[in-house]
């Protein structure tokens, strides 16, 4: 069974495109740089829109 749902997927590769263009941006409004933060901020996005995603490390 897959562990994100198509529209989490969809979420996560937008939100590397725009970091990969140097557009995406973090809470506090500064520029994203690594991966990691891009991916997460991809799968937040995909949460709040009530995608299939796992619930958020504490």
């Amino acid at each position: 069974m897959a562990k994100y749902s198509k529209k989490a997927g969809e979420k996560v590769e937008k939100a590397m495109h725009e970091m990969k263009e140097g557009k995406l941006k973090s809470g506090s409004g500064k520029k994203v740089t690594s991966k990691e933060q891009a991916v997460a901020i991809g799968l937040s996005e995909a949460r709040k829109e009530g995608a299939k995603v796992p619930k958020k490390k504490s």
